[in-house]
């Protein structure tokens, strides 16, 4: 494991509650995915209409993004194609594929919409955050049935060692009906000198994961 690489940013988004490097910046009481989410974005004064058009996971890797990289200086030291997107959930896109699945269930009314068979596949969500920030670095949405801290910080460490990546947004993304979790991490290769800037490490991986917000 390389010692050179620092977790230099996260957010968090579950219970209602937003967290960006362990402060907490929002809070609703609002249960419901479909209200809580739009209800997020705009919050943040957020402008990118096409969020509008994406799955539920989509926009909460979207939102988790957002505010994961705003108010860095991140896009000035990166190339499009030095930063990398790693992904983890139980769930992949579960949510889309039940609404996919009874699009097609009843042959008598069968209309699947292709707005909607296009989120089913969980890597779709690396390919909006990508869009968004014109990223073309090395990307993969990986399924697992608990958040794998050790295999998150071993893959990633070895694409940094590899030189396939300077920089990378990983982490764990889940949403199955109301029950959300995100929890996003910036990886960088130098120590920024903020504060709250630690070692990219399995423990530091859990203990941010495990912040109670």
């Amino acid at each position: 494991m390389s010692s050179n690489l620092y977790i230099t940013g996260n957010c968090i988004i579950r219970n209602g509650k937003v967290s960006r490097d362990g402060k907490l910046l929002f809070e609703s009481h609002n249960t419901e995915v479909a209200a809580l989410l739009p209800e997020i974005y705009r919050n943040f004064n957020m402008n990118y209409p096409k969020f509008h058009k994406m799955d539920f996971l989509c926009k909460l890797g979207f939102l988790a993004s957002e505010m994961l990289l705003g108010g860095r200086d991140y896009h000035a030291r990166y190339k499009s194609d030095e930063t990398g997107i790693l992904l983890f959930n139980a769930g992949s896109s579960i949510e889309t594929d039940r609404n996919h699945q009874q699009s097609i269930n009843d042959r008598s009314a069968y209309f699947p919409s292709p707005s909607v068979f296009v989120y089913t596949l969980a890597n779709i969500v690396i390919g909006e955050i990508c869009i968004r920030n014109k990223f073309f670095g090395e990307s993969a949405f990986f399924i697992s049935r608990t958040f794998d801290f050790k295999q998150l910080v071993d893959y990633v460490t070895d694409l940094f060692d590899e030189d396939i990546m300077k920089s990378c947004i990983c982490g764990w993304l889940e949403l199955d009906g109301n029950h959300y979790d995100a929890a996003l991490y910036l990886i960088e290769k130098s120590n920024t000198g903020n504060s709250g800037i630690v070692i990219f490490d399995p423990e530091n991986v859990r203990n941010i994961y495990s912040q109670a917000i």
